[in-house]
């Protein structure tokens, strides 16, 4: 069956939802369907690893909008089906309940799907956190206070120790960086994180990737590292990132590389768009390719679609400031910008040794990000910094910069 929907979003996650309510709100008043894999109404991730697994919230509160939005802006949801298919030429997205989409503009934010350990797929006791039943099947399993491993030292797995430590459970985090988080905020300040953890009790393993996980009967006892050492356990977290969620793309004359390609309109291809975690778009400043995996990029790219398919010829290039932030035990890590490949960090006021900071990250002799701990007002004064792409000699000469 082939039905003809207008505008159709596949992905009913943050970016998508932000495309198809501002399609609505823009002025386009002609059939819209949103598509979703899972059979949920579209609910936020970042509190998967937060309050839903620690018990706080409960799914209910993830939702993105209340159920009466989609109604009452005539979004037709198809929830619970993938799309398995995209034929460019006759505008045409197939489903996996063998329906068939016809549209005049597309949107594509399917997201991304976790990374998981080759061969431990199946097994009992290992886990991901990457949708709410994710969330909720860890959470069951940490009420028995599990000795839990987590495989992987980004944000994610260290939110995981922080909540299951607040549960009582054992922790062991491993990673094959010689400092947690290093990657993402810098030696020094994932020292002090990792010193925060390894203070609540978590043992944290570094230098050495996760071979295997070891499983007997089915269930997942425990990890061994690539140098043979075996660590044993009664729950395996796998938090080592994501992947785009391109391969029902394959063929369909989308370029695909590291997610799918796009120009710095955020446009694909033939009246079609990408937002969110699966969009890799050159940014307009600097002509780096970027593809960013933040809840507020994946809101703002949706919402920028959205204005550039009613914009037409006025279409404009996308640009942002990247946005995330960490809750552990009781820090809260906000960054804006790019810290990776930073040449240089600068504490800008307060201390590590505080734990209470602001830091700027500098790249090419230009502030390219800002970090705080604990010290919002006076991070979002150093977001200017990075929005103008301040040159540190300049900043620094108006910061009172303490290392």
């Amino acid at each position: 069956m082939t039905a003809s929907r207008g505008l159709v979003v596949v992905g009913a996650s943050a970016a998508g939802v932000a495309a198809a309510e501002g399609l609505r709100r823009g002025g386009y008043d002609g059939p819209l369907t949103l598509v979703g894999g899972e059979p949920h109404l579209p609910y936020d991730r970042p509190p998967l690893s937060k309050q839903l697994l620690s018990g706080v919230w409960e799914r209910e509160r993830l939702r993105l909008r209340a159920p009466e939005t989609y109604s009452d802006l005539g979004i037709e949801l198809r929830l619970g089906v993938r799309a398995t298919e995209l034929d460019m030429a006759a505008r045409r997205v197939r489903l996996a309940d063998g329906t068939e989409l016809t549209y005049s503009s597309l949107v594509l934010a399917t997201g991304a799907r976790a990374r998981v350990l080759p061969g431990a797929q199946g097994l009992t006791g290992v886990y991901t956190l990457r949708t709410v039943e994710d969330a909720l099947a860890l959470r069951t399993a940490l009420a028995a206070r599990p000795h839990l491993v987590i495989v992987g030292g980004g944000f994610v797995g260290a939110e995981a120790a922080a909540v299951a430590r607040g549960l009582g459970c054992e922790v062991t985090l491993v990673t094959d960086q010689q400092v947690p988080l290093a990657d993402a905020v810098g030696a020094e300040v994932g020292t002090m994180l990792a010193e925060v953890h390894r203070e609540r009790g978590v043992r944290i393993v570094t230098g050495s990737p996760v071979e295997e996980v070891i499983a007997e009967d089915g269930r997942a006892v425990g990890v061994r590292l690539a140098d043979g050492r075996v660590l044993r356990a009664q729950a395996v977290l796998v938090g080592i990132g994501a992947r785009p969620d391109t391969d029902w793309l394959t063929g369909s004359g989308l370029s695909l590389h590291h997610g799918i390609v796009c120009d710095s309109l955020l446009r694909a291809g033939d009246a079609v768009w990408a937002a969110g975690d699966v969009a890799s778009w050159p940014d307009p400043v600097t002509g780096e390719r970027l593809r960013i995996e933040h809840r507020t990029n994946a809101s703002e790219q949706g919402m920028a679609v959205a204005r550039n398919i009613l914009a037409g010829p006025s279409a404009t290039a996308f640009q942002t400031v990247p946005y995330v932030w960490s809750d552990q035990y009781d820090l809260k890590i906000q960054i804006y910008g790019g810290t990776r490949g930073a040449d240089a960090v600068h504490i800008v006021e307060g201390s590590l040794k505080q734990r209470a900071f602001t830091a700027v990250y500098v790249r090419d002799g230009y502030v390219a990000a800002a970090l705080g701990v604990g010290m919002i007002r006076q991070l979002r004064a150093l977001r200017r910094l990075v929005t103008t792409r301040t040159p540190w000699d300049r900043a620094r000469t108006s910061l009172p910069v303490t290392a």
